[in-house]
């Protein structure tokens, strides 16, 4: 499949042109060639690999949190974010005061992803236009921001991306009347049980609901997030575990390419970007559980060598590292009901064993420790 219209690039009464979605899916249908379909089965089988080997994880939840907290940063990065995902951990237990302004923008796509997932899991809730609103409005609500993003509502004016006003900017979305009639068909196409392969169809909703860009601002963050709760929504995961935000920060230049193509009919392209992204990050989240189990069996074994009483403690503090890699005096005393002195000494053993390191070996005071191998697993090049 080479070029599929999705729309036209219409003239305005303003004197600019802007992007009017076609009925979606088009009528044609969609026919992927050998090529692409040959990726996808292999995207499949690699998901369905990571989530059997996931399962096996004694702590799949911290897995998760750290895999939330990796996308969280990628995500919001691309959008011009400076804040790191360990900003972001630290922040979180409030472990510094000289964090980034910008954390702030993680920890509210932390939130719009935790959110979304206890709305799923507990109300069972639908993957509708309300629930696209509710994850924006979680994302941006007191959101640090340089214009008015009216959270959880769609736009009722028009906007653009690149350049400085519609007429000379990269891309116009559609205008919003447009845009509604696209919105209700993005809606009724993800609930529609037709033969289009569920790694594929996520594909095209990320791209479709990027192209209609139906708010102000954070369209490109809950779109992204909406991959995740699609695949999840669709059973291909026990837990939603595949986040692609590090592929497409990875390669961001491309992303914007592929994504753009997409608009201009190219579809087969953004797709096969897309299965790359699929295939890459499931296999990179195999191996990071691998390394993992390593790890955990390696610490364990060093606990296990201290007298009855040390590795009692040490016991109550490793299993919490994994969700909390970068931790101070306080939080370990919040963990264990333990003095401040002998929260320390469960430190200072850490450190001797080579479990935890120092945060900032240059700060004097109100010192914090990092659980570094750990966190270099998920970090690696990022």
């Amino acid at each position: 499949m080479e070029y599929i219209k999705i729309g036209i690039f219409k003239e305005q009464k303003a004197g600019f042109k802007a992007f009017v979605p076609h009925p979606f899916p088009p009528k044609t249908g969609f026919d992927f060639d050998s090529k692409i379909l040959k990726k996808n089965n292999e995207a499949a089988r690699l998901l369905g690999k990571l989530d059997g080997i996931t399962q096996l994880l004694p702590d799949i939840d911290f897995f998760l949190l750290m895999y939330i907290r990796k996308d969280a940063a990628s995500s919001s990065q691309i959008e011009g974010t400076r804040a790191t995902m360990i900003d972001a951990i630290a922040a979180e237990v409030k472990l510094d005061t000289n964090i980034p302004e910008d954390v702030d923008d993680i920890l509210r796509y932390i939130k719009a992803l935790n959110y979304g997932m206890k709305r799923v899991i507990k109300d069972d809730f639908p993957m509708v236009l309300r629930f696209v609103k509710e994850l924006h409005q979680q994302l941006m609500r007191k959101a640090r921001m340089t214009h008015f993003s009216n959270p959880g509502e769609f736009r009722k004016s028009q906007n653009w991306i690149g350049g400085t006003r519609p007429d000379n900017a990269r891309f116009v979305p559609p205008p919003v009347n447009d845009m509604h009639r696209a919105l209700n068909d993005l809606e009724k196409f993800i609930h529609t049980d037709d033969a289009i392969p569920s790694i594929i169809k996520a594909g095209l909703i990320h791209a479709q609901f990027e192209t209609i860009h139906p708010f102000l601002d954070g369209n490109g963050r809950t779109g992204r997030m909406l991959i995740t709760f699609y695949l999840w929504k669709e059973g291909y995961l026990e837990k939603p575990v595949l986040f692609l935000s590090s592929y497409f920060k990875k390669h961001q230049k491309l992303y914007y390419e592929k994504l753009f193509g997409y608009h201009n009919s190219i579809v087969s392209d953004w797709i096969d970007f897309f299965l790359d992204g699929v295939i890459e990050i499931a296999n990179e989240a195999i191996k990071i559980v691998n390394k993992i189990t390593m790890l955990r069996e390696k610490n364990i074994i060093k606990i296990q060598t201290l007298g009855k009483r040390a590795s009692e403690s040490a016991a109550i503090v490793l299993p919490k590292l994994y969700g909390q890699p970068i931790i101070n005096v306080r939080v370990i005393q919040n963990w264990t009901g333990f003095t401040r002195a002998g929260a320390q000494t469960v430190i200072d053993r850490f450190i001797k064993m080579g479990i935890l390191k120092l945060k900032d070996k240059n700060k004097k005071y109100g010192q914090s420790y990092i659980y570094k191998e750990y966190l270099d697993i998920f970090i690696g090049n990022d």
